[in-house]
């Protein structure tokens, strides 16, 4: 993993955009086992490969994880969220962990909403005070 400041380059652009991503299980159920939290870890890591992002830092409790995603420009947050939640559901549901089978029924591990907060870079009042303070010719 990179540091967190760590300033990435594509083809056209310089980049540092980093997410805060919370996903939380169907119906707020505890299902959750540090085994089950390993195999997340692995998942979520791999389908940020696959979109060229880093999972930089991944945690959970029983009901619900917080993962932070380096990610670039091109990536819409909403495209990356869906997968990560698909092919988790996916992949968690077919290593049939008895923990999750007894407490989720149906098709889905994930409830449908998420939390999303973009993160790093300077604070909000720093960055508009940096504008404000532009030469503006003439």
């Amino acid at each position: 993993m990179t540091d967190a400041t760590e300033i990435r380059h594509g083809r056209y652009c310089v980049f540092n955009l980093h997410i805060h991503l919370v996903f939380v299980t169907k119906y707020r159920r505890g299902v959750f086992t540090g085994e089950v939290l390993a195999d997340l870890r692995g998942i979520f890591a791999a389908v940020c490969e696959d979109f060229s992002a880093e999972l930089v830092e991944f945690d959970g409790e029983d009901d619900h994880v917080h993962l932070l995603v380096n990610y670039p420009p091109r990536v819409s947050v909403s495209a990356l969220v869906n997968s990560l939640k698909g092919v988790s559901s996916r992949m968690i549901r077919k290593k049939n962990y008895p923990s999750i089978r007894k407490k989720l029924w149906g098709g889905a591990l994930w409830s449908p909403s998420y939390f999303a907060g973009s993160c790093g870079g300077a604070p909000i009042s720093i960055i508009r005070q940096y504008i404000e303070q532009q030469q503006t010719p003439d």
